[in-house]
């Protein structure tokens, strides 16, 4: 439910930035707001608290946001308050920085790695990633994995390519444990 509700509505700001023309500029203060949530958590508990009223938060909202993001931001925000979907104003903000990345070409990649890859190495993953996607360019976030003792899982999206030690040899010990010897 969580997921279907940050793409409605990161969906509905998405295509409002689109029609008015405001991508970079909206991505830009969606990345600021965002940013400031996940640093204030009084603010969170606060606009998160059942006793607060929807017209009370939403002149916190006036407050606080007001003539510092764009009246489209601001409005949008009043819109999440007001339906009651605050709790997911941090999933809605990154599916919308999501789809922002995918109309400006940029892609991004998780690897993970049983050893600290050489700058060599990254630079060589990363023309290889665009070689294969159709990204013009690609971010990759890494991470050292150990229990894969060699080789390294890459995840774009949905998409996975795992060429793990860890992976090769389980998918061996199921092949030989379907073997029968006579």
């Amino acid at each position: 439910m969580a997921k279907l509700v940050a793409k409605t509505y990161g969906d509905a700001l998405f295509e409002l930035a689109v029609e008015q023309q405001t991508v970079y500029a909206l991505e830009e203060e969606v990345q600021g707001v965002l940013l400031l949530l996940q640093e204030n958590v009084e603010l969170n508990k606060l606009m998160n608290h059942p006793k607060i009223t929807k017209e009370e938060k939403n002149e916190i909202i006036e407050e606080i946001f007001k003539g510092r993001i764009s009246d489209e931001l601001t409005g949008f925000l009043h819109i999440i308050v007001t339906k009651d979907r605050y709790n997911e104003i941090a999933n809605i903000f990154e599916y919308f920085i999501q789809r922002v990345r995918e109309f400006k070409n940029i892609g991004l990649a998780y690897v993970s790695s049983a050893v600290e890859l050489k700058e060599e190495q990254k630079a060589e993953l990363i023309r290889k990633l665009l070689q294969i996607t159709k990204f013009e360019q690609i971010d990759v976030i890494y991470t050292v994995d150990q229990t894969l003792i060699g080789g390294m899982i890459i995840r774009i999206g949905d998409r996975v390519i795992d060429s793990s030690i860890k992976t090769k040899l389980h998918e061996m010990s199921k092949n030989l444990s379907k073997l029968q010897i006579n």
